[in-house]
């Protein structure tokens, strides 16, 4: 295996996941994964690499059997999911799905095809194989998934070898009543942020209206292309209509933002050889003005969109809880009943 730079090693040490805990878990009370914990106090940009006191692992990267499949991944215990610890008998399944072997324009060719010479941990081309974590291990010619083992390899569902890079906008606006007024919760009095969902085809989940970066598109492209085409329902509108909805956004998303999150996403999809990463950025529209002439449409990949209520009631797809309850901490908005542990900055 090609040996870790120095100074990368502690970064790879960490087995990392989405779903945090800074307790230690004990092995019979795993948390469903939608239940993040009330004791993050992070309000800053987290690169889960960096917070070496905290445990990370995956959760939703075993899900099995495998998404949209009836692959059974090879079970991992607990203690086995780190790659430096040593286990000579994992076996992982093998699994690449028949849409990305089809050969899409998204998706790489097989490691061994003719021609087939990728460059790992650097800008390939149009394609960015960097990981937002640092650097990867490459073995046998094969990315290595940062975080651990995850009873599969190949590519699964993601058409990337290595990083498969997604973005995710987070827009929001406070909850107001019929006068205009910010509603306050009854029992926390902090304001009520809502923010923009949408509800996934795929899974029938709500979720932040994300997707995937583009080869050579930069993130903010990313973003705001993912928003107009789910949330607004874009591609679907005539060139004036798109033109007058472009306007409208150009104030929001060319406003101050917050980088809510950037690095590896404990994703269903993820095996040991391809694994998501995203970078989620909320904008954050204060006075209502903007989003409340915007006429939400679901597109393509949304079965349905609206402005949903901020809570930790919340069950959202993937990690993306997680990640409103980043933004609420951040502007101070109602998030649990639960006072919790006092956070500090």
């Amino acid at each position: 295996p090609m040996p870790l730079p120095a100074g990368s090693l502690r970064r790879a040490v960490a087995v990392l996941s989405l779903s945090v805990v800074l307790s230690a878990r004990s092995a019979a009370q795993r948390r469903p994964a939608h239940s993040i914990s009330s004791a993050n106090c992070w309000s800053h940009p987290v690169n889960m690499f960096d917070s070496y006191n905290v445990k990370f692992y995956h959760s939703k990267a075993l899900t099995s059997p495998y998404p949209g499949s009836h692959v059974e991944r090879s079970q991992i215990p607990e203690d086995k999911v780190g790659w430096l610890t040593e286990w000579k008998d994992y076996n992982p399944v093998e699994y690449t799905a028949k849409s990305v072997l089809a050969g899409p324009s998204w998706a790489d060719p097989q490691i061994n095809d003719k021609g087939f010479s990728p460059k790992f941990n650097e800008r390939d081309g149009e394609v960015e194989r960097k990981s937002l974590n640092g650097l990867y291990v490459v073995e046998n010619g094969r990315p290595r998934n940062p975080v651990g083992r995850t009873g599969l390899t190949g590519r699964g569902l993601l058409g990337r070898w290595g990083p498969n890079h997604a973005a995710d906008p987070v827009v929001t606006r406070w909850k107001r009543d019929r006068s205009g007024n910010k509603v306050a919760h009854p029992v926390t009095g902090k304001n009520i942020l809502q923010f923009v969902a949408i509800k996934r085809r795929d899974c029938g989940e709500w979720a932040i209206p994300g997707g995937m970066v583009d080869p050579g598109e930069k993130i903010s492209a990313t973003l705001r292309r993912e928003f107009e085409e789910e949330a607004l329902n874009s591609l679907q509108k005539s060139p004036e209509e798109k033109a007058k909805l472009e306007k409208q956004l150009r104030n929001l998303f060319s406003q101050e933002h917050f980088v809510v999150y950037r690095g590896y996403v404990d994703d269903p999809r993820n095996t040991d050889n391809a694994w998501m990463e995203t970078e989620a950025v909320n904008y954050h529209d204060e006075t209502g003005e903007t989003m409340d002439n915007l006429p939400l449409e679901a597109g393509d990949d949304a079965g349905a969109v609206k402005w949903v209520d901020i809570s930790e009631k919340l069950q959202l797809y993937a990690s993306h809880s997680y990640f409103i309850k980043l933004v609420t901490e951040k502007l101070g908005a109602h998030w649990s009943e639960d006072p919790g542990p006092e956070c500090h900055e």
